[in-house]
């Protein structure tokens, strides 16, 4: 493994300034993690371009199930980085290792055994994903070529907090660039040369995982400075004691894992809605948004997840001046992102949707005409992911995970069914928008009143 992705920086967690250690965090994973978006946005473009809109249809209708596997993921990493960053301030390193080494194998076992019920059934479980009949080979070739990579997309999941965490956010950028480059090659190969649409597309994705996750692993296993894997014991008290912390970690993440969920629900119900009053060509409108919507996401996770080191570790140690001064870099930056996602969205939707298909199509027409609707909602999209992150890294679970639900399902859902009868077709890109804004206005309502509540005591 080359030397200079493996180079690890001396961080000072409780001393340097902020704004720098933001920085320095900020930028190789906001890179890596636009890299790993990109890697869903390339299966589209030539997913688009080689096959059409039933092969973006298709694509869009399993990518809710990857949604649920890598929420599942991040939940872990979260609670494990917390716990871990919490462990470190303190001096036990132990402690921390072993944290890292039982949520990996946590997800490990959670993924397995639904991946082979996923192989077994593979045309069942494209109908429960809402397949039509026209879609229904495309959506099972798609799963049968994919599902075989999700236990590395987990191990991706997980290792890029502990690898950032323990000093090498460099090489967490590099895991995520390697396999989006990766990606970019097989599927140009494996779509144009070789012909094999959208099941190539699927086995490209795949060949990419791996490869990440094959780095990730290897980094913790043999490279790590202080975070590498632990042994775990065989015992009954340790197996008591391993599944205690695993639902600890699980708890803190709960909200990550929701914020995944929320990106599978807004594609799950966002198909079936377009589906019931566009049908395929309204599916495969939406499935380019759906493609992009990673993108935006990503950003917002790489805000959060480059504060949550930062402001976990002093937590941990007591500084809860630093705790706020990171909340707040992050905050400023999550909005500056928001303004200008929203900016390139509404300002070029005919350029966007233009990788995808050609402009001229049913399905593009359809989209260039909804993407100023659904960018309104990009600057509270990443605004509420930063400061869901930021409850989390207190370990402040409850407050998170209302957030989380709030964002998710109580508002979204209500949105897809309730804006399409007022607003028709405008109403369903809508639906995001209005959710994220709410969301907004109640983790301001509920910052400002518990400060008021402070100052009363």
């Amino acid at each position: 493994m080359n030397m200079r992705m493996m180079e690890r920086d001396a961080i000072d967690w409780g001393t340097a300034d902020i704004r720098i250690l933001f920085r320095k965090f900020f930028v190789p994973t906001l890179l890596g993690m636009l890299s790993m978006s990109a890697v869903t946005a390339i299966d589209g473009i030539f997913v688009g371009h080689g096959v059409g809109s039933d092969g973006i249809a298709a694509v869009n209708i399993c990518i809710p199930l990857l949604m649920i596997f890598t929420g599942i993921g991040l939940m872990a990493g979260v609670g494990s980085s917390v716990v871990a960053s919490i462990h470190l301030a303190r001096g036990k390193v132990e402690a921390a290792r072993l944290n890292v080494t039982q949520s990996l194998l946590f997800v490990t076992v959670v993924t397995l055994v639904p991946s082979v019920f996923v192989m077994s059934f593979p045309r069942q479980t494209a109908y429960l994903l809402g397949a039509s009949e026209h879609l229904l080979p495309m959506v099972r070739d798609y799963l049968v070529w994919f599902v075989p990579s999700l236990t590395f997309q987990m191990w991706i999941a997980v290792s890029l907090f502990v690898i950032r965490l323990d000093g090498a956010p460099k090489f967490a950028m590099w895991c995520s660039i390697v396999s989006a480059l990766v990606n970019v090659v097989l599927d140009w190969l494996f779509i144009f040369p070789l012909g094999w649409g959208v099941m190539g597309a699927a086995f490209a994705t795949s060949v990419s995982i791996v490869t990440g996750g094959g780095m990730a692993l290897s980094y913790l296993l043999f490279f790590a400075r202080h975070l590498r894997l632990h042994p775990v014991k065989r015992s009954r008290k340790s197996l008591r004691l391993s599944l205690r912390n695993i639902g600890y970690q699980c708890r803190i993440g709960s909200s990550a894992l929701l914020g995944e969920a929320t990106l599978a629900t807004l594609m799950f119900v966002g198909n079936q809605v377009f589906m019931r009053y566009l049908g395929d060509d309204g599916v495969g409108a939406f499935g380019i948004g759906c493609y992009y919507i990673p993108f935006v996401f990503m950003v917002g996770n790489a805000v959060a997840q480059s504060a949550q080191p930062i402001i976990s570790y002093n937590f941990g140690a007591g500084n809860l001046n630093r705790v706020a001064r990171t909340g707040k870099v992050a905050l400023i930056t999550a909005m500056g992102c928001g303004v200008t996602v929203m900016a390139v969205f509404a300002g070029a939707p005919d350029l966007l949707v233009g990788l995808f298909l050609d402009p001229d199509t049913v399905a593009a027409r359809i989209a260039i005409a909804g993407f100023p609707y659904f960018a309104t909602g990009f600057v509270f999209f990443i605004t509420n992911l930063a400061c869901i992150g930021y409850y989390q890294s207190l370990e402040q679970v409850r407050s998170a995970t209302v957030f989380a639900l709030l964002r998710g399902f109580v508002l979204l859902i209500p949105s897809f069914i309730l804006l399409p009868v007022w607003l028709g077709v405008a109403g369903i890109w809508l639906a995001m928008p209005l959710s994220e804004m709410f969301t907004t206005v109640v983790i301001l309502g509920f910052y400002f009143s518990r400060r008021i509540k402070l100052k009363r005591l």
